[in-house]
């Protein structure tokens, strides 16, 4: 099984469409854990229609990407995690089943040698894909083991759409003190530790984009 880590802050034109998703993808049964950085529109109203799936939400204080998801993993049950994005939505089952990676990768028997698997985030704005800019460079049609990034000229790792080790992730947890980019400086530690992370593009999600959001402006 696997627990699904979502973080939001104002996310009420996203989040229905994440979780039912979830939804269809994994089912209904799955584990969602939600930490909510004091929204102020209709997020946590539309959370509470999805009253037929297992999730529960946390009010996170003095917030921090790592912070979050460190406590998230922390109250999760499932050995394998998946972090995703609240403006992300997972493609239909078919596209992640027939996934031989991710059947037998990630499914069945937990994570492999690896720490981490990113998938492939295929970008949408206004439901119209979109032309990749900078960050959207790094999610090609080839596996890749420990990534690096020529463009940021350091490791590469994603948390928009993550699954991770449960145990490992408890033992090394991201750097609370953060702002931003906590996967990356996770990667990098998986790396000098001598471990490994994969990057997997048969696993593939959607990302949904506002105006306002950084990774649009090729920085997040």
């Amino acid at each position: 099984m696997i627990s699904v880590l979502l973080r939001t802050r104002n996310e009420a034109e996203h989040i229905g469409y994440c979780l039912q998703s979830i939804n269809d993808v994994l089912g209904r049964d799955t584990e969602v854990l939600i930490a909510n950085n004091n929204s102020t529109d209709d997020t946590l109203g539309i959370i509470q229609l999805f009253d037929w799936m297992d999730i529960e939400v946390f009010k996170i204080d003095s917030y921090t990407p790592g912070k979050s998801l460190n406590y998230l993993a922390s109250k999760s049950t499932n050995k394998i995690l998946l972090v995703l994005s609240a403006h992300c939505k997972l493609l239909p089952a078919k596209d992640l089943v027939e996934s031989v990676e991710y059947d037998l990768t990630v499914q069945e028997y937990g994570l492999g040698p690896y720490a981490a698997i990113f998938g492939k985030q295929i970008p949408i704005y206004k439901g119209k894909r979109i032309t990749p800019r900078y960050i959207w460079s790094h999610f090609k049609n080839e596996s890749v083991v420990n990534m690096y990034s020529s463009i940021e000229d350091r490791h590469f790792l994603h948390n928009a759409y993550c699954f991770y080790n449960r145990d490992y992730l408890l033992k090394y947890p991201f750097d609370e003190s953060l702002s931003g980019k906590e996967d990356r400086y996770w990667a990098q530690d998986v790396v000098k530790r001598k471990h490994e992370f994969l990057y997997n593009p048969d696993l593939q999600v959607e990302h949904y984009y506002t105006k306002n959001g950084a990774t649009w402006k090729g920085i997040g």
